[in-house]
């Protein structure tokens, strides 16, 4: 080869090599991951976010795009499996080149993928109510940190209108998010001066399916005083929680459970009748009566047959997860707008204080620093619909606490991401 066309070789290499790695900005589209269970125990719960992505993306792509380009979406499965969905969300960044990622419903999901976020400066929104005591620079938290959902809960149990609960029986998945939320539960009723004798803790793994002897433990707890179950279960162990309760004549009005992963999705597969007066604490219930509410649940269901969607094309179900992916995804929409970039430092500098009308009937902001929303707490007790009667909520939406004040040094940080990356 001359040295002519050698250098002809190496500049058209170049050229290539620039092309592959060009931004996202500069292709005929914008890739957007979408990363959730879609097989395995959590499937239950994060199928519906998938599907609730792919209709918000399409929506946006309806009405034009973001800055005119359409989105893309990556659609990936994590089968349930943590240290699968960290090697999906390595693929998504730097095969697929996405732009963006809307993902997760565990925390360890989340702590799996966070660092490949991080060392990657990219983007992740995290869509599910969760235990606090984090806070990256690269993640977006759209669900509740435990003072928009946790205490408000335990605070109603205790009070006349929940029953005057005196003793709790603090239940869940064997995980992060129930051992962090029932720490920082702990150390907020031991504040209300309640006892470690009145408190029984109780661990089951994921995928767990019988709770006879755990049931039988909170009967038996429950004769020493008023008693309230909070349920941090996870996926589909719910199914057979819920149905033992019912085999054991438990009853909403003998022991209240309240949980905190138990909505609309997962009551499908259940007969609620046994089950009704039971409670849940969210941001958002299917049940609202508002005009956006009306629209969205609207929307949903003729996505949902049009789709062919299993299960949400004969009964569409919307739910407070779904509402904060929506949320996530029409907030980056609209951030990406303003920055007029796709670059993540300038997006999350957009991001601080976007807000959108959200079908719970409130405007949601998310806050100036801390990259959580305001949202509001609302309380729900099961109807024999399989749907949820709203029994308290705010009057206005609530500031999120990523560090929680029950936590023992937690005063000393600060209520923002310093930007370093975690090794």
């Amino acid at each position: 080869m001359t040295p002519r066309f050698a250098l002809r070789a190496l500049a058209a290499a170049a050229a290539l090599a620039t092309l592959s790695s060009a931004p996202a900005l500069a292709q005929q589209t914008i890739k957007v991951g979408v990363l959730h269970a879609l097989s395995g125990t959590m499937a239950i719960s994060e199928t519906a976010l998938k599907d609730m992505a792919l209709m918000t993306i399409d929506e946006i792509n309806a009405k034009g795009g973001v800055m005119g380009k359409k989105l893309e979406p990556v659609v990936i499965d994590t089968a349930s499996n943590w240290p699968l969905a960290a090697e999906k969300a390595k693929q998504l960044i730097g095969q697929d080149k996405v732009a963006v990622t809307f993902g997760c419903w565990t925390s360890v999901c989340r702590k799996s993928v966070l660092p490949v976020y991080e060392e990657n400066n990219a983007l992740l929104f995290y869509p599910v109510q969760y235990e606090g005591e984090e806070l990256s620079k690269n993640v977006f938290y759209t669900g509740a940190a435990p003072n928009q959902q946790a205490i408000p809960a335990v605070e109603y149990l205790m009070s006349a209108d929940g029953g005057s609960a005196k003793r709790f029986v603090l239940l869940g998945t064997d995980y992060v998010y129930p051992r962090t939320a029932n720490k920082i539960l702990r150390a907020f009723l031991k504040s209300k001066g309640v006892a470690d004798k009145d408190i029984l803790e109780s661990y089951t793994p994921f995928g767990h399916s019988d709770y006879q002897t755990i049931v039988a433990d909170i009967k038996k707890f429950s004769a020493g005083g008023k008693t309230a179950v909070i349920s941090t279960i996870n996926g589909d162990s719910n199914v057979p929680f819920y149905k033992e309760l019912g085999n054991a004549g438990l009853k909403a009005t003998d022991v209240p459970v309240v949980a905190f992963s138990v909505g609309e999705e997962e009551l499908r597969g259940l007969d609620p009748k046994p089950l009704v007066g039971h409670l849940a604490s969210w941001n958002y219930f299917m049940s609202v009566k508002n005009p956006t509410n009306t629209a969205w649940i609207k929307q949903w269901s003729d996505y949902a047959k049009a789709k062919k969607l299993p299960g949400q094309s004969t009964k569409p179900l919307t739910n407070d997860p779904m509402e904060a992916t929506y949320v996530g995804i029409h907030m980056w929409k609209q951030a990406v707008e303003k920055a007029k970039s796709l670059e993540t430092d300038k997006v999350i500098a957009a991001m601080a204080g976007q807000t959108f009308t959200a079908p719970s009937g409130f405007t949601l902001t998310m806050d100036a620093k801390n990259h959580h929303l305001h949202k509001p707490v609302l309380i729900g007790e099961i109807r024999p619909d399989g749907q949820f009667n709203v029994v308290w909520k705010t009057k206005a939406p609530v500031k999120a606490q990523p560090w929680s004040p029950f936590i023992e040094g937690n005063s000393a940080k600060k209520d923002e991401p310093d930007g370093k990356t975690k090794l």
